[in-house]
């Protein structure tokens, strides 16, 4: 055992102190404020200052509007230190506490409050405070019957937990928008208990929209006064939705299982006591509709498919070209709206030159009820001539919702001057050579015969009229079966469905060769919705489960395949919510798909 004498014991305590001295130093000083952003009219709440390694004099809190202040400041000093790795730290602070009734509903803005450290005056930040009304049945004297936010004795497990209590509403932004008209949609939980577990067991249908969905924070984090009653509330999903077609579009309500917990009283050695009880319970949220209204006509000719609000540029990437050169013209779409579903402008290139499919490239983010962002489509083009071209100036038209009217976009006209490339196919010029292919007449006795007899008498000159006459009729035949037949929209839609399934299969490939997991399945719904609207002849705003299934059973399609086709909808649709897809699950929806279009195509319509 090792005595130390006083001298060594003073020796440490001295070194000990300079080191929190020093410690004390190096951190600035910090004012800062921690208070609810909400309290309820007639509650107690505390907003506590703190000021972090000082010492401070000379405290002033600021007034808060709406609010009556009971006493403080109530002030009380804390100090740690520790010592890692050899490293000694330490940390104070001191807390002055204001305890406020909330006494009038409304938001207000909540100022600095100050203190004085060393001779320098610190504040803090100025925060805004919303005092929300208490709930009806408590102000009418219904507490013990009502269920209240933060009162547990109300809370009782004894209680049934009603349709009051906990709910799912699915919010609009707008009830009514124009076709590609971005609105929002925000699916939100109320409830007054806490919640201990929380599972979708049925997520809400989005059919006929595109959506995009927002990044939020899914805790229940803020309340909320609905219908006279406050609820802790929670964001469960929010998306921006683009409606594909016009009419009444219903997005269906969802299932979901919860874990709530109330108390019941208890008996133990300390007196009567609460203990929480968890109770599980089953709540299917509201559904909601949306009149789209259908875009004006006449449609402009030139129209891109855009709505909202756009402006273009066009940038050609290499000013200088040479023949068998490739080169770039570039237009930059900016602006709010439907960006993800703008249609590729036609742009007239000179027939001189060798053009490529455009491609696109889309940078969106959410803005309040629409995206925002830019869409840039490269054309590639090839000259193969030398000298001066032009690709004349063009038009794009656009739909501006908020003036209920077509917009005009200028692309101007771009002049090129093409120079001579070092590829040997370079075409300058076109040079006619001498025909050399001209025989001399030939000259002499050809022993040539008069032939007396009449060709017509012979039964060949008849097959000349005849086989013509026949040919004749057959094409007027085919040709007045065809106009009868494209009159017949039903029936065109009927015969193009395959063909459109499978032009737009390979768009959902290249998605998914791509691994562009939302666009897959966008896209892949509104192939199948597609399909079956031409297959059956039903327009899409029309569609349903339960009409899907008793038309295709119509159609003769057997019951395990209409099975498979509505649970392919049901995968594609709850795929676009989930977060964890992989390859092969994109995959398995695709050769699904075309194996259900395959059937369809092979059954014999009753």
């Amino acid at each position: 055992m090792v005595v130390l004498s006083k001298k060594h014991i003073f020796k440490r305590l001295s070194i000990a102190l300079i080191f929190l001295l020093v410690a004390n130093l190096s951190f600035g000083a910090k004012f800062s404020v921690n208070a609810p952003r909400q309290v309820i009219q007639g509650n107690k709440f505390n907003i506590s200052y703190i000021l972090e390694d000082a010492e401070g004099s000379g405290f002033q809190n600021p007034d808060v509007e709406g609010c009556k202040l009971l006493y403080g400041p109530s002030t009380s000093r804390s100090m740690s230190t520790s010592i890692i790795n050899g490293k000694m730290s330490s940390s104070s602070s001191e807390t002055y506490v204001m305890t406020y009734r909330a006494e009038k509903e409304g938001t207000y803005k909540v100022g600095k409050a100050s203190i004085i450290v060393d001779g320098k005056t610190y504040t803090t930040n100025p925060f805004t405070l919303q005092v929300l009304p208490p709930d009806k049945s408590a102000s009418s004297g219904n507490q013990n019957q009502s269920v209240q936010i933060y009162d547990i004795d109300s809370q009782n497990s004894e209680k049934a937990i009603n349709k009051n209590d906990v709910f799912v509403r699915i919010i609009l932004s707008k009830n009514k928008v124009y076709e590609q008209e971005g609105v929002v949609c925000t699916i939100k939980l109320y409830t007054k208990y806490n919640i201990q577990q929380f599972m979708p067991t049925l997520q809400p249908s989005f059919n006929g929209f595109i959506s995009q969905e927002l990044p939020i924070t899914s805790s229940i984090n803020r309340v909320e006064n609905y219908k006279g009653e406050n609820y802790m509330v929670a964001d469960l999903k929010q998306c921006i939705l683009f409606p594909q077609q016009s009419g009444n579009l219903t997005i269906t309500s969802g299932n979901y299982d919860l874990t709530v917990i109330q108390y019941e009283k208890v008996e133990s050695f300390f007196g009567m006591m609460r203990r929480p009880v968890e109770r599980s319970i089953q709540v299917k949220s509201n559904s909601a509709s949306i009149n789209i209204i259908p875009l004006p006509k006449p449609i402009p000719a030139d129209f891109c498919g855009a709505v909202g609000k756009f402006n273009v540029k066009k940038e050609l990437l290499k000013s200088s070209l040479k023949t068998n050169e490739a080169g770039t013209l570039r237009l930059t779409f900016t602006g709010q709206g439907n960006l993800k579903n703008i249609n590729t402008p036609k742009i007239d290139f000179p027939t001189q030159f060798d053009v490529y499919d455009a491609q696109t490239t889309v940078d969106a983010n959410p803005s309040g009820n629409t995206l925002t962002g830019s869409v840039t489509v490269d054309y590639a083009f090839v000259p193969q001539y030398v000298g001066k071209f032009t690709i004349p100036e063009t038009t794009v038209s656009y739909f501006n919702p908020e003036k209920k009217s077509y917009e005009k976009l200028v692309i101007s006209q771009t002049d090129l001057d093409i120079a001579k490339g070092t590829s040997s196919n370079s075409i300058t010029n076109t040079t006619i050579k001498e025909n050399k292919d001209i025989l001399h007449i030939k000259l002499g006795n050809l022993n040539l015969s008069k032939d007396t007899s009449l060709i017509i008498d012979s039964w060949t000159y008849l097959l000349y009229y005849i086989i013509p006459l026949l040919l004749f009729v057959g094409i007027l035949y085919n040709y007045r079966k065809m106009l009868k037949e494209r009159a017949n929209v039903s029936l065109m839609k009927n015969k193009r469905a395959n063909k459109v399934a499978i032009k737009r299969l390979k768009t959902v490939r290249q998605y998914m060769s791509k691994k562009q997991e939302d666009k897959f399945y966008e896209e892949m719904l509104r192939t199948l919705w597609g399909y079956i609207s031409d297959k059956l002849t039903i327009p899409v705003s029309e569609l349903n489960r339960d009409n899907i299934s008793a038309e295709l059973s119509t159609y003769g399609l057997s019951e395990e395949d209409n099975k498979e086709f509505l649970s392919l909808l049901d995968d594609c649709e709850f795929a676009r919510y989930a977060k964890s897809q992989t390859d092969s699950s994109m995959n398995d929806v695709y050769d699904k798909a075309c194996d259900i279009i395959l059937k369809v195509e092979n059954v014999k319509k009753k």
